[in-house]
């Protein structure tokens, strides 16, 4: 028989289904959706590559979606902090489901309120840095200025960066962002943190060929073995992530839903795998 704690420690799979933040396309607040129909497919099981199986309640429970239906701004911004912050309390590493990018701020908040001098790991094709972007202070292309701003970070890691232009070079340089551009990526399998680490994975990291159902297609990315295995090989405490910027829209026969399901479960695999 389980334990209470058992549970308790379960990854917790939480949908942010919120895309009124993105600057070209919507479409991402129907992704937690369907990344829960790839999950449960019945042409892949629900093992991890590291020897979970999430099919079991003390390994992942689904704690439904925040309800951000016509919410937007600070409303929207503090439902997704506070749910968050409501299960970490309960002791549950959270995996989130995006919805666009702007929804891993609050997230992050929550987060670094639990651990403090809390690590980024961020993969991405874009840094995400905007000071302003369409003068939207949460929109997707800004979270990590906003949260870099707070003071409350230990150190935020880029990987898979290819669309630097020179504000957000500066933006970088003035927060003392570090980042592996897809032009060089011979420091990634030494990336290293000293404490608790919050992963963020846009699916745009990815080549198009690999993740086609994404809003903003950037040529040149990481393929589908390279994220997993860093995933799997970062050193550091992975405490918190989330999968953002599916579009369904954009996403032919599923397939980079598909790709989803399989990065949720290698995220949950390492959450689990550093629970304890």
């Amino acid at each position: 028989m389980q334990s209470t704690q058992e549970i308790s420690k379960a990854v917790s799979l939480l949908g942010l289904p919120q895309d009124n933040n993105s600057t070209f396309l919507t479409g991402p607040h129907m992704a937690p959706a369907r990344i829960r129909e790839a999950l449960d497919c019945d042409s892949a099981n629900p093992w991890t590559e590291t020897g979970f199986d999430l099919s079991r309640a003390e390994c992942l429970q689904d704690a439904g979606d925040v309800p951000l239906r016509d919410k937007s701004g600070d409303e929207a911004f503090e439902l997704i902090r506070s749910s968050i912050a409501g299960l970490l309390e309960k002791g549950n590493p959270i995996l989130c489901l995006g919805g666009d990018h702007s929804v891993t701020q609050p997230a992050v908040i929550a987060h670094a309120q639990a651990y403090p001098g809390l690590n980024i790991l961020h993969l991405d094709a874009h840094p995400d840095l905007y000071d302003d972007m369409n003068g939207n202070p949460y929109s997707h292309a800004s979270p990590f200025a906003r949260l870099m701003e707070t003071g409350s970070l230990n150190r935020l890691v880029q990987v898979g960066i290819r669309t630097l232009n020179g504000h957000q070079r500066e933006q970088a340089k003035r927060f003392g962002v570090e980042i592996h551009e897809m032009r060089d990526l011979s420091g990634v399998n030494s990336i290293a943190f000293d404490g608790h680490v919050y992963l963020s994975l846009d699916l745009d990291v990815l080549d198009p060929a690999f993740a086609p159902g994404v809003s903003h297609y950037e040529p040149g990315g990481l393929a589908t073995r390279q994220v997993i295995d860093l995933i799997h090989s970062f050193n550091g405490r992975l405490v918190g992530a989330d999968i953002v910027e599916l579009n369904p829209h954009r996403d032919p026969g599923n397939i980079t839903a598909m790709v989803a399901a399989k990065l949720v479960k290698e995220i949950a695999g390492r959450l689990l795998k550093d629970r304890s």
